[in-house]
């Protein structure tokens, strides 16, 4: 068997794909990135030397020339933003200022947040094996969340000057107590956020309010931390650093480290119904690619969207090794959240050491775990971000040998708008990752947090938002807050209100999901989107399991669920109504008026949908009957002129063209905001009561909103032009998945005009209707 350090040309399997008649017409698109060397740099100060020592015994001297950048930034006291792409040594560029600093001062502490414990729990590891025999002692750095023993922590808090956490934990159980940690924050130096890029949407607003917290304890026992964030590449560094933290930052974003090449493949599964423009599955794909690669001595990590996916795709892999290559056949694991965190950590390992040869794993492999070296990586569908995408790309070919990635489209705008168009995802400047810390439902909840840990004033406007003052008299009136003597002190009715924040999603009444065979609580869902998960007849996934829906009570929130082996899945019919509440920005394009403002969005489901895993054909149909939800959130909206209306005609129909565009522009938005489809919502119609005309409306799915709207409002002309052309290059003879239809369509995609979408954005674009799209 061969073992995991001998190297591989995958370049031999590219040209096997390329010469395989029923493969080769699959790859859209090939972007062979070349090799390049090391380029070093230096230090501006010398480093203490047992530090150097530690660094030149273990390979790790001299520094890439983006390391020595962030390293000499971080001793000049700025923050810094090290944004490098996978396997370039970011992890350099926080230790090596930390270390420093702990050697100069022997009281000096420091805080890294991870977004999961397996990360923190990999680089606590990493540390003892590099550095605690040179620079820090093995009590003097720990990890500190969830898991930790109760035993352990009074320990932790007394001892430890490295502590490795994530945010959830510093959220609810470290601030909350931070009389008991006065040692560690008088003395905290640095502050690190690792895979910065994690943290955007909801969790990044909370994450930033959190951050916020902090800071403010920090002065409060005279501290100020420097802030270091490491993150994939993404499109605003900058902008995003200082919305995060609210401070200013140094960015690092050259990449100075060695790098073996890779052929990059974009692939597009073939047609099943060319006039319907259906596709073979992605993860059909992914499992026939996987087992060949497999079979080639490829060693393999194949990404899935899903829980559920991840397990399919590792069974038929299976079962066609057993025919191609049947001693690699037990050499493939799947690896995803839910299972037990010694059973991840086996799989790790055994991935590391070479005893497995490939593995389907959920995003959970995505972050900077080290698994080794792999020669390939396929991703099932475009992630959401392009900074997910080089993520899960660069964990092959981290021992810089020539490596290979295969993105294989799914069926929907966004995948097949990246396969007609790669250039635009290998030669831009990538997606902005978008956090908005004045969200005022979260802020609002954050500010009593920080009332806990101590009495606020008007002077903590500097560590919160610039509507502090406004969402300190929205809870004063509410009653949340108490004035005396120019200090605000939380409510009496209240206590620990920490625990009652979930940072990684929208705070509310909550939803339990019980299993009602043994009565264990199986989960806990927000009440935002428990209505369209938990409904009497849904069929719902947990840590990989399907359960069936049996009933929903919406006074006491409790969801009753059996497990089932049902091969379907469910997907709810709603109506959509939106209300103007404020506009905040207006503007002319081309005589087309947009504009941006607040709005009240309710969503009522009336019904749901069975249908079949892998067909997507509709099995049957239920009606429901559940309350309305309301939230108000941000929206972009353009109002389409009676002259532009008129040219629908004929066969044409303005309605179907209408929702056709906000479908399209729906599915496109996240090529220009680090976001996920589900995070946006829309509504249009010819007549719409507040703007008086035909008005397209596209908003933040996420009470209060979180950028998505504004980043829509700033790039509206780029937004039309590329639905234009996700519309026109679509094959399609009338419209389907891949341009105008949307999987989360409340009215069944019902009416969908293609050829009248396409009329009515040239007509935005104020086109000739003959007139070519150009790149």
């Amino acid at each position: 068997m061969r073992s995991s350090t001998t190297d591989v040309d995958t370049s031999e399997f590219v040209d096997y794909l390329r010469a395989t008649s029923e493969m080769v017409g699959q790859i859209a698109h090939l972007e062979v990135i070349p090799p390049r060397d090391a380029v070093f740099g230096s230090v501006d100060k010398p480093l203490d030397a047992r530090l150097e020592t530690c660094l030149k015994e273990n390979h790790l001297w001299p520094l890439y020339s983006h390391q020595a950048d962030a390293v000499n930034a971080a001793i000049r006291g700025e923050n810094v933003f090290i944004a490098t792409p996978a396997a370039s040594g970011k992890s350099l560029t926080f230790y090596i200022p930390i270390f420093e600093s702990l050697l100069a001062d022997p009281k000096a502490t420091a805080l890294y947040l991870a977004p999961t414990k397996a990360l923190a729990q990999d680089q606590k590891k990493h540390i003892r094996e590099l550095f605690s025999s040179y620079v820090i002692s093995r009590g003097d750095f720990d990890t500190f969340d969830g898991d930790t023993p109760s035993s352990d922590r009074a320990a932790i808090r007394r001892d430890a000057r490295l502590i490795l956490s994530n945010p959830d934990m510093l959220h609810v159980g470290i601030l909350p107590n931070h009389e008991n940690w006065r040692r560690f924050f008088a003395n905290l130096k640095f502050v690190v956020i690792d895979e910065a890029h994690y943290y955007r949407g909801v969790f990044g607003s909370h994450l930033g309010l959190v951050l916020r917290r902090l800071r403010r304890i920090c002065s409060r026992y005279g501290s100020r931390p420097q802030f270091i964030l490491a993150s994939a590449t993404i499109g605003n560094p900058k902008e995003f650093a200082q919305l995060l933290t609210g401070l200013e930052f140094t960015v690092v974003d050259k990449d100075g480290s060695p790098y073996g090449g890779k052929d990059f493949i974009f692939w597009n599964p073939p047609f099943t119904d060319p006039s319907k423009s259906t596709r073979r599955s992605a993860s059909a794909e992914a499992t026939s690619l996987f087992a060949e690669l497999i079979a080639h001595e490829i060693r393999t990590l194949v990404f899935a969207r899903t829980r559920r996916l991840a397990e399919v795709i590792f069974v038929h892999a299976r079962e066609r090794l057993q025919k191609l290559a049947p001693d690699k056949a037990d050499r493939i694991k799947p690896y995803r959240a839910g299972y037990l965190p010694e059973d991840r950590r086996r799989i790790e390992k055994e991935l590391f050491g070479g005893r497995l040869d490939g593995a389907v794993a959920t995003s959970a492999l995505e972050l900077g775990v080290d698994i080794g070296s792999l020669d390939a990586t396929v991703l099932t569908g475009y992630p959401g971000s392009t900074a997910s995408v080089w993520q899960q790309a660069g964990r092959s070919g981290r021992r810089r040998r020539r490596s290979l990635s295969i993105l294989i489209a799914r069926n929907d705008p966004l995948d097949q708008y990246f396969m007609r168009h790669p250039d635009f995802f290998f030669k831009g400047s990538g997606d902005a990752a978008l956090v908005n810390p004045e969200n005022k439902y979260i802020a609002g909840l954050h500010l009593l947090c920080a009332a806990w840990e101590a009495p606020l004033s008007i002077a903590d406007e500097q560590y919160f938002c610039l509507s502090y003052g406004e969402r300190l008299a929205d809870l004063i009136c509410r009653g949340l807050l108490k004035e005396r003597k120019g200090h605000y002190f939380l409510s009496a009715s209240l206590t620990y209100p920490a625990q009652e924040v979930s940072i990684r999603g929208m705070s509310g009444s909550e939803f339990e999901v019980i299993d009602a065979s043994s009565g264990a609580l199986l989960e806990v869902l927000d009440s935002s989107t428990a209505l369209f998960q938990l409904y009497p007849g849904a069929i719902y996934l947990h840590q990989g399991e399907s359960y069936f829906i049996r009933s929903l009570d919406t006074d006491t929130r409790i969801a009753k669920a059996e497990i089932t082996d049902n091969t379907y899945y469910t997907e709810t019919k709603d109506i959509t109504e939106l209300e103007v509440k404020k506009t905040l920005r207006s503007v002319f394009i081309r005589g087309v008026p947009v504009h941006l403002g607040e709005v009240e969005v309710t969503v009522t489901v009336i019904g749901f949908k069975r249908k079949a895993q892998f067909t997507e054909e509709v099995l049957g149909e239920e009606p429901l009957s559940l309350p309305p939800q309301k939230f108000e959130t941000v929206a972009v909206w353009f109002e389409v002129p009676e002259h532009l209306t008129q040219k629908i005609t004929g066969a044409l129909d303005l309605a179907g063209g209408l929702h056709a565009v906000e479908h399209a522009a729906i599915g496109i938005l996240p090529l220009y905001a680090l976001c996920d489809r589900n995070d946006i919502g829309g509504l249009s119609t010819p007549l719409h009561p507040d703007t008086g005309s035909a008005t397209i409306f596209i908003y933040d799915a996420h009470a209060g909103g979180v950028g998505i709207a504004e980043k829509g409002y700033e790039i509206i002309i780029q937004l039309w032009e590329a639905t234009l052309k996700t519309i026109e290059e679509c094959p399609c003879e009338s419209g389907c998945p891949a341009c105008i239809q949307s999987p989360k369509c409340g009215n069944n995609n019902e009416p969908l005009d293609k050829r009248a979408a396409a009329v009515l954005l040239r007509s935005l674009l104020g086109m000739h209707p003959a007139e070519k799209m150009v790149d």
